[in-house]
């Protein structure tokens, strides 16, 4: 993938942003659940209102995986208070590793990985956490690879289905 990037998104990139938002949700996901709860989860979570309140809040950022000018994938962290649940200083939340499924094993997510632990270590912060779908053995065998390690868990509402995800922390320090 010589001429893949990894660049930050900003307010100019939200229809990008939400299309490869929910193209890769989709893929990953509608296999799992219902038409409705599907549409639910994704007209409430990707409206171009939602990403905009996300793209401008300071402690969130977005980044892209282009592939000769193409989105092919993205990722999300959260710090302190737009943390999903912990909302600790001394962390990082992964929010979002998503990869089109055409671009599966080529290392992109692994990539879009590198630049959150990079980031991370900018930010000085102490750990790396994350939930997961605990049906979602794809992502949960690539963060153990990466050291991740189980730590909770936690509900995820997709549309009106009640989810586990496991919550998986790495410690930097």
């Amino acid at each position: 993938m010589n001429n893949m990037i990894v660049q930050k998104v900003t307010l100019n990139d939200i229809d990008q942003l939400q299309k490869i938002g929910i193209l890769t949700f989709s893929e990953t996901f509608s296999g799992y659940n219902s038409q409705e709860n599907m549409e639910k989860y994704l007209a409430e979570n990707f409206s171009l209102e939602k990403l905009t309140a996300e793209l401008s809040n300071k402690d969130s950022e977005f980044y892209f995986a282009a592939l000769d000018n193409n989105v092919i994938g993205y990722l999300k962290l959260n710090f302190g208070a737009s943390q999903t649940e912990l909302k600790d200083s001394k962390a990082l939340e992964i929010e979002r590793i998503y990869v089109a499924k055409e671009y599966h094993g080529q290392n992109i997510g692994q990539i879009l990985y590198q630049k959150a632990i990079e980031t991370a270590t900018l930010k000085d912060v102490e750990y790396v956490w994350l939930g997961v779908w605990e049906e979602n053995f794809r992502a949960l065998n690539f963060y153990k690879k990466n050291g991740f390690v189980e730590f909770d868990k936690h509900i995820f509402i997709l549309g009106g289905d009640e989810q586990t995800d496991l919550m998986m922390k790495l410690k930097l320090k």
